[in-house]
């Protein structure tokens, strides 16, 4: 994703909000991007807001993950006094800029994500970040565990081109969960060393534990947030689907769709992990 340096400065221009309600004057544009999780953000020099913020995003036009978090907060709730209210008018006009890019921030159970336009425009698709590479190498310290990750997601894409839908969701449900575990047990000594404790008081070696588990403990921890770990269990309980009986019983028929609505959540929790969590490996934005 490189955006178009006009559509960069039109979102400069809708994030200062010069003279308007929403207005930021340059000490909160500097915080917006620290909370957007931007990496030695720049600090606000006293210059224009507007050319000022379209310097510092064109400064970071190599790293995808940066733009797209920043994207993501300016829509997101937790900016507003009043939450999603003004949020959604927020991303409302964001996305009238980004639409010559094909890209839109939608809102997958309360978080906001970037997706791309449909070629009906109806709603924004999600799927495999073209960056995920480096965005999990940045996130793990673990080189040979990150390439396991990203040889599953090779392997889901696979199943996907090929109709194999449930295979996929598979996949996806097994990324998620290798994922957290990888980081729970570089981030958190107590999980590394004696795993998670059950409701009897006995403690669940960290190699056994469940995704269902993995997802709470991330959420307890600060990791993800409460809407993208409620939404995750959606992952979890279509990756059950592995059972022919469970599909069965459901009367399930998983597509194409339904795959690109589990990297939602997914994305959405990978966000959330780059914001609550120290980046290990910083990427330059020079």
């Amino acid at each position: 994703m490189s955006l178009d340096p006009m559509t960069i400065e039109r979102v400069a221009k809708l994030v200062c909000d010069p003279g308007g309600p929403y207005e930021r004057r340059g000490r909160e544009l500097e915080n917006l991007l620290r909370r957007a999780a931007w990496v030695d953000p720049p600090e606000y020099d006293g210059s224009p807001r507007v050319f000022w913020l379209t310097e510092a995003l064109e400064d970071r036009t190599g790293d995808q993950a940066a733009v797209e978090r920043f994207l993501c907060r300016v829509c997101d709730p937790l900016e507003y006094a009043d939450g999603m209210e003004t949020a959604k008018q927020i991303c409302q006009a964001l996305n009238q800029v980004l639409e010559p890019e094909r890209l839109a921030v939608s809102y997958v159970s309360g978080r906001p994500v970037l997706g791309e336009l449909r070629d009906d425009g109806a709603a924004a698709s999600f799927g495999v970040p073209s960056d995920l590479d480096t965005r999990l190498r940045r996130l793990i310290d673990n080189d040979a565990a990150t390439d396991q990750l990203l040889a599953r997601v090779n392997e889901t894409r696979i199943c996907e081109t090929n109709g194999a839908y449930v295979l996929a969701i598979i996949g996806i449900g097994s990324f998620v969960e290798g994922l957290l575990y990888f980081i729970l047990n570089e981030q958190d000594e107590q999980f590394r060393t004696r795993g998670v404790v059950q409701r009897d008081g006995r403690w669940l070696p960290a190699d056994r534990v469940p995704l269902q588990q993995l997802l709470s403990e991330a959420h307890d921890k600060g990791l993800i947030q409460m809407d993208a770990h409620k939404f995750a269990q959606n992952v979890r309980e279509f990756r059950n689907f592995v059972h022919v009986r469970k599909q069965t019983e459901e009367r399930a028929t998983l597509d194409q769709d339904t795959v690109m609505m589990c990297w939602g959540p997914v994305l959405a929790v990978l966000n959330d992990l780059e914001a609550s969590m120290p980046i290990v490996k910083s990427a330059s934005h020079e």
